[in-house]
């Protein structure tokens, strides 16, 4: 009897996403990066924590960008694999290094952060780079401002996967994530601006809207392809517009104990909920309660809770909707 191999197609993902992936290392005890003696060494990056933050809430997931074939990429990928991420499209690069990050989440005073992400292997992804029918084969894909402006290279990125997405009508989920210390103001809006018309679903910090030049009202920035529209508001919870109406779910109530990552968090409680087609304020309130999680506990991804944790959370936090 002659055997035969057997081949399985991969399943199609709930969600691609791809961009920067970085070694994390955060002072510990609570000290500040100046009088730091030790590190609590983790990963970081928007598009990195939206994934580990939707496989832990049951979601397939698909990675892609690159990394260094260093001890650092090592522990990216390691992290990023346990976490049950699929890492197909996450590229080695033999030349460039993994970018690293360093910050600290002292008890009083503001958080301080330094980036080694300048000539780095995540910030030489292209074009070339992007898995096309992975992307076209998922359900959803996120994507994060910080990519486009990390090198020409990486704009070219965020381009074609933007392309792909509408090529094969899979809606994208956007978050601008304003950093000032990669660009300008006026570089942010520009592309960002550009970004708009590409989307389904923004996803925006309060802050971020007269930072960028937009109004201040989400619903006036509906379109024709920009469906939704949603305002992070931090400790005062979040507001989503649709052409339905525009709904207000305060913050679940958590210990701060680490800010950063939270509204990665938030979004990872978002798309997980739309995934399941949750309604607008019951996704609102689940992506509050992940958010949650992630403010209580240190590094960007520890807190992220399973779906089990998010159920427990929703059934102990029955904040009220506004509508």
């Amino acid at each position: 009897m002659t055997g035969h191999a057997m081949t399985s197609t991969p399943e199609r993902p709930d969600v691609w996403t791809g961009g920067e992936a970085m070694g994390l290392l955060l002072a510990s005890g609570a000290r500040t990066l100046r009088r730091a003696d030790g590190f609590v060494r983790g990963v970081a990056g928007s598009e990195s924590n939206v994934a580990v933050g939707l496989a832990r809430l049951g979601h397939r997931v698909a990675f892609g960008g690159r990394v260094g074939a260093d001890s650092v990429g090592g522990w990216v990928r390691d992290t990023l694999r346990a976490e049950g991420v699929g890492l197909d499209g996450l590229i080695t690069d033999p030349a460039l290094p993994t970018g690293i990050l360093l910050r600290d989440s002292p008890l009083a005073g503001p958080v301080s952060v330094s980036y080694y992400r300048s000539g780095s292997a995540g910030a030489a992804v292209d074009a070339g780079d992007v898995p096309a029918d992975t992307v076209s084969g998922a359900r959803a894909v996120f994507l994060s401002g910080i990519t486009p402006m990390l090198s020409v290279g990486a704009a070219r990125f965020t381009d074609r996967v933007l392309g792909v997405a509408a090529d094969a009508g899979v809606p994208v989920f956007f978050d601008p994530n304003v950093r000032l210390r990669l660009a300008g103001r006026d570089n942010w809006r520009s592309a960002i601006g550009s970004c708009l018309d590409r989307v389904d679903t923004l996803l925006i910090g309060r802050d971020e809207l007269d930072l960028l030049g937009l109004p201040g009202d989400p619903a006036k920035l509906l379109s024709a392809r920009l469906k939704t529209v949603v305002v992070k508001c931090g400790a005062d919870g979040a507001t989503a517009a649709t052409a339905d109406g525009t709904v207000h779910a305060p913050a679940s109530p958590a210990p701060l104990v680490d800010p950063v990552g939270a509204g990665d968090a938030f979004c990872a409680g978002w798309i997980s909920a739309w995934l399941r087609r949750k309604p607008l304020p019951d996704a609102l309130r689940e992506a509050n309660a992940v958010a949650a999680f992630v403010v209580a506990a240190v590094t960007d991804i520890a807190g992220l809770p399973t779906s089990e944790e998010r159920d427990w959370a929703m059934r102990k936090d029955r904040t009220d909707v506004d509508r």
